[in-house]
């Protein structure tokens, strides 16, 4: 069985981010990069899956050349191989997904796993759109998953419960956590990860329908105030609210 893995390359959780002086994207200056942590999820899904069978996992993104260092991390995880769709795309999931999948048709996986959703952009968009795109079944928010003969068995998180899935194969998960905590890559993995194969392709250029036209940080919010200590500040919080606040 194949299995492709779709990661993409975002600025870390913890970077503080600052915009650029064309307030179209993020200053880049000190900014480290990393998986998108839900793409993550969707990596170590696919690696117990193979950790379990017989199945090649493969890894793809699109971007530029610094996106090497992004699969180079997921080869050293685990994954057997990384294909570099080399294009630059904006903030228009229907020409990456397009792009996506006319890569992936090409390479007839048996199971695509994406994250949930990325972490700079939070769209939710592209892994339906493949799905759509590919004539494949898709199932989102897939909290676990387990191959069945020529079936993907999903347990989806839904409000108030676990909702079970049956999806013929090929099909198309978006993964979210779960029990899918990321490995470390071990000290063996990443001198392996050096001799896997990584293939380069052009990315289909498709038409980009959406720009940024500006980009600004929320406005700062108001310092608070402490109005006193115990049940005898009560009543002074509630004439606040209900006079300056105004919710009461």
């Amino acid at each position: 069985m194949k299995i492709v893995v779709c990661v993409k390359r975002v600025p870390d959780t913890e970077t503080r981010i600052r915009i650029d002086a064309q307030g179209l994207g993020i200053d880049p200056a000190g900014v480290k990069h990393v998986v998108s942590p839900y793409d993550e999820f969707a990596l170590e899904a696919a690696l117990r899956l193979k950790d379990e069978t017989a199945c090649e996992v493969s890894v793809m993104t699109i971007g530029g050349e610094e996106c090497v260092e992004t699969l180079r991390t997921c080869l050293a995880m685990g994954a057997d191989r990384a294909v570099l769709l080399r294009g630059a795309f904006g903030q228009d999931g229907l020409a990456i997904a397009k792009a996506l999948a006319e890569a992936l048709t090409a390479d007839s996986p048996d199971l695509l796993l994406f994250g949930l959703k990325a972490a700079d952009d939070d769209q939710q968009q592209v892994g339906p759109m493949v799905g759509t795109l590919m004539g494949h079944p898709c199932a989102t928010a897939v909290a676990s998953f387990g191959v069945e003969g020529e079936r993907v068995i999903c347990e989806r998180e839904v409000e108030g419960g676990v909702q079970t899935v049956t999806l013929p194969l090929p099909s198309v998960l978006t993964i979210t956590k779960g029990a899918h905590q990321p490995r470390y890559p071990s000290l063996k993995g990443i001198m392996a990860a050096k001799k896997k194969p990584m293939e380069i392709r052009e990315a289909l250029a498709g038409p980009q329908r959406i720009s940024v036209r500006k980009l600004e940080l929320p406005p700062e919010r108001d310092a608070g105030r402490i109005v006193g200590e115990g049940v005898g500040a009560v009543p002074e919080l509630v004439r606040l609210l209900a006079q300056e606040a105004r919710v009461l």
